[in-house]
């Protein structure tokens, strides 16, 4: 199917329309910073539902519950006013590779960095002229991991385009938070990063498909690639490109496409 046919368009508008929807939230990660209301605990619960979107999303959403209930549910609350015995409970969790080292690693951080700072968003900024997020993706991974008790193996799990990854669940949690289109499913708590500059998160279902209709030529899948498929969805919407990893994704996983 020809990249430029008004059809794929029409086509992909519709699976857009289809996915994007609140059905859509209960069976996928997003489901986690959705029973949340505090714009930290959206930050918090949505960032590590991210990092943990790895396998089987009944099991990810399963992961991410257990994680949060051990923080009382409260994330933001437990970071800035939890005990050193409190991490205790935290020593045993564990999804796929990320164990409790990654796990308390990431809560050192957290801690940290919401005594300084309001918002997440803060630690993704970069030059508001950037045609795409990149620089924000590097500046954040410097920042996540600027400590000296930084476990080295915990680097895997934060990815960076500095390293040539797709980055696709970090460009998964920032769709989460800067798309904003009313239909009840991305967030929008962001304003400082424009959805035009988002990129794809670019999966293994998104992938296949996004090759099968022609959206994606590279061989391998990196970030080049992730960026070569938002520059073609580019095409269809200039100002939200990342709204199609919805149809890229709905009919990867739920019509096997």
């Amino acid at each position: 199917m020809p990249l430029k046919n008004h059809q794929l368009e029409d086509f992909l508008n519709s699976k857009v329309d289809q996915y994007n929807r609140p059905d859509f939230i209960k069976n996928d990660p997003i489901v986690i910073p959705h029973g949340f209301s505090l714009q930290q605990d959206i930050e918090i619960a949505g960032f590590w539902a991210a990092v943990l979107a790895w396998g089987q999303r009944i099991t990810i959403i399963n992961k991410c519950k257990e994680l949060f209930l051990a923080m009382d549910n409260a994330p933001y609350d437990f970071m800035l006013n939890h005990k050193e015995s409190d991490l205790k409970r935290f020593i045993s969790f564990k999804h796929r590779t990320f164990n409790a080292t990654d796990t308390l690693y990431f809560i050192e951080f957290f801690k940290n960095y919401y005594t300084h700072h309001r918002s997440l968003e803060t630690a993704f900024l970069f030059d508001s002229e950037d045609k795409n997020v990149e620089n924000g993706l590097v500046n954040f991974h410097n920042t996540f991991f600027d400590s000296p008790t930084a476990p080295a193996r915990t680097k895997k799990h934060v990815a960076t385009p500095e390293r040539k990854s797709a980055c696709k669940r970090i460009n998964m949690f920032l769709r989460w938070m800067v798309r904003e289109d009313n239909k009840g499913v991305d967030f929008g708590l962001w304003k400082n990063i424009k959805p035009a500059q988002l990129i794809c998160p670019c999966d293994l279902h998104v992938d296949r498909v996004a090759r099968k209709l022609g959206l994606i030529t590279r061989k391998q899948t990196d970030w080049i690639t992730a960026v070569e498929l938002t520059e073609n969805l580019k095409k269809f919407d200039a100002n939200d490109p990342v709204k199609y990893d919805f149809a890229l994704f709905g009919l990867g996983i739920e019509e096997k496409f």
